[in-house]
């Protein structure tokens, strides 16, 4: 098919292939219809891992690229001979397709894609996100990038970069300093900036009364007070807990470094009260278990908690409050109090929060919040009709009513 004549609206993702968990040192692997491992991935993956990232970065690769070999399958162009335009008609493809979920939708049919009224947060739907399309372009360009310097793959990226078009690249560059990208990828669309979601107080409030076990309590307590991430508090065991100095220590998400971080004493409370009620004591095993229905016909079972057992803590709270509020959320309002407490610094902020450049939490929380803005502009132009009802000021002592009125127009306030 002629390359300028591709429908991509009418091609549909065939169901070749898998991604599923790896024994041996990559986590993580793609896997075709024989479930034998795709070699060209296999390669890039290894150096993936070695170059020391996470296994959910491994996971979230590993899908991106089952994908990409899903589209070359369907438009019959071999993975070494992809251009361009395959990679443009890719990324078309993705901002105009719908996912093919693994289960059909219940009890989200009404609401995938429109906006709940309480939280003022849009709810999921099955377009592909404009960052879900950007951080795909990112992988397969990485991928090719690797097979390209190592010599055994294509002679072309078939993600390019958007090279500037009024100066050619690194024109002024100082030879003093290294050699930085060229621009972003040329089929990136762009990413409407989000501001942060702040929950209210009262918000705040009903969404703890609405949890139902001591667990779920510590663990929101300890979020919406020092902004910690859900796998950072997820993977905190019994000795990461600091009950004298009221710190906990998680490792962060990023860099992997261990950090202890303050928080309320109300979140301490929930968490002895927890462990009251049998959590097992050890302090080097997880701090946080669910009974959760194991395989094999053995029922129910202890097992350390993860981020699906965490969703659903907020799933059942979102659907008694009809909200769709998220882990996330508390990260955001526990950093929006704090920039806006003039007893912390945005350095404290940044250092509390894990980021690793002031930028980035200046750029995220440093915003004015919408309902103060809306009220000082409100007083503001009632304070102008207050004025204009006024009448004119007497002119002071020495001057004519009539040269003031030349002067200014015939109108004096």
């Amino acid at each position: 098919m002629d390359e300028f004549s591709r429908d991509v609206r009418a091609i549909r993702l065939p169901s070749w292939g898998r991604v599923a968990a790896n024994p041996g040192v990559v986590p993580w692997m793609v896997f075709d219809e024989q479930r034998r491992a795709v070699e060209p991935v296999r390669r890039y993956l290894i150096d993936f891992v070695a170059r020391y990232n996470r296994p959910g970065s491994v996971r979230s690769y590993a899908f991106d690229l089952l994908r990409w070999w899903r589209w070359l399958r369907v438009v019959d162009v071999p993975w070494n001979q992809a251009t361009s335009a395959e990679g443009r008609d890719f990324a078309l493809w993705l901002g105009t397709t719908f996912k093919v979920p693994n289960a059909a939708r219940t009890v989200s049919t009404v609401t995938a894609g429109t906006i709940n009224p309480i939280t003022k947060k849009p709810y999921l739907d099955d377009r592909y996100k404009p960052r879900t399309i950007r951080h795909s372009n990112a992988v397969i360009r990485s991928f090719y990038t690797f097979w390209i310097e190592a010599g055994g793959g294509p002679l072309v990226n078939p993600v390019p970069l958007a090279r500037s078009e009024r100066r050619r690249p690194h024109a002024h560059h100082n030879p003093l300093d290294p050699y930085r990208g060229e621009g972003r990828l040329r089929y990136n669309p762009r990413v409407p900036r989000r501001r942060p979601r702040q929950m209210s107080d009262e918000r705040w409030n009903e969404l703890f009364a609405a949890l139902r076990s001591n667990r779920d309590r510590a663990i929101v307590a300890f979020a919406i007070s020092n902004g910690a991430r859900a796998s950072e508090l997820l993977g905190m065991k019994g000795v990461d807990v600091d009950w004298g100095d009221q710190l906990v220590r998680v490792v962060r998400k990023g860099a992997q470094a261990e950090q202890w971080l303050p928080a309320s004493a109300e979140a301490f409370i929930w968490t002895r009260l927890y462990q009251s009620e049998g959590t097992p004591l050890d302090p080097q095993v997880p701090l946080w278990w669910t009974l959760r229905r194991r395989d094999h016909g053995v029922g129910l079972a202890r097992q350390p908690m993860n981020y699906e057992a965490l969703r659903a803590v907020f799933r059942r709270a979102n659907a008694l409050l009809e909200t769709n509020w998220s882990m996330h959320d508390l990260r955001h309002t526990a950093a929006l109090r704090m920039a806006r407490d003039k007893r912390l610094s945005l350095r404290d902020v940044q250092t509390i929060l894990g980021h690793a450049h002031l930028s980035t939490t200046a750029d995220i929380y440093l915003v004015e919040d919408e309902e103060q803005v809306i009220a000082r502009v409100q007083e503001y132009l009632a304070d102008v009709k207050e004025r204009a009802a006024l009448p004119p000021a007497s002119p002071a002592t020495g001057y004519e009513a009539s040269d003031l009125d030349v002067l200014f127009g015939g109108e004096r306030g």
